[in-house]
């Protein structure tokens, strides 16, 4: 194979490789992007969760939003969620069964 085919087939693999990150990335953004989405569609559910509330039960709306959201998604905020206080330098939350 001569200096100028190597060349070119170096150049090819090296864009093909730029097209592969580049999609791998837009994918990851996507995600995110689509996980944003379905969190902020929970807020029908926020009624059902304020402690105190007169409705503790779920409406149809809510189940569907909270049906709709990415198991991925939700445990990864939740997981995300429960570090905040650490990393705002505030105690360690210890919820009880109230």
């Amino acid at each position: 194979m001569g200096a100028a085919a190597k060349s070119v087939l170096g150049c090819q693999l090296a864009v093909l490789v730029l097209l592969v990150v580049g999609n791998v990335s837009l994918m990851a953004r996507a995600q995110r992007n689509a996980c944003t989405t379905e969190l902020s569609n929970l807020n029908v559910c926020a009624p059902f969760v304020v402690p105190g509330a007169s409705n503790t039960r779920p409406s149809a709306t809510c189940c569907n939003a909270l049906q709709a959201v990415d198991r991925g998604c939700l445990c990864n905020t939740l997981r995300i969620a429960s570090q905040l206080p650490s990393q705002c330098r505030l105690p360690t939350l210890t919820c009880g069964a109230n």
